[in-house]
């Protein structure tokens, strides 16, 4: 499932990252977004959310989610 489709506060274990742009790759690797990390959706803002990784709170846009398999 993409995180997009993810529930507020429940933890999951990210699978893959699905994107052929190596840019977005390369800024979610340097969040600590990557296959086996956890991820904490926190809040959502529109089109934006708030996620949880690693300790550290980071905003993301609904291009970024859609990316990030859960």
């Amino acid at each position: 499932m993409v995180l997009s489709k993810a529930k507020k506060q429940v933890t999951y274990t990210i699978q893959d990252i699905e994107t052929n742009d190596e840019a977005m790759k390369d800024f979610l690797f340097s969040l600590g977004c990557h296959a086996g990390q956890t991820i904490t959706i926190i809040s959502n803002f529109g089109s934006n959310m708030v996620v949880n990784i690693n300790d550290a709170r980071y905003s993301i846009d609904s291009e970024l989610a859609k990316a990030i398999i859960v």
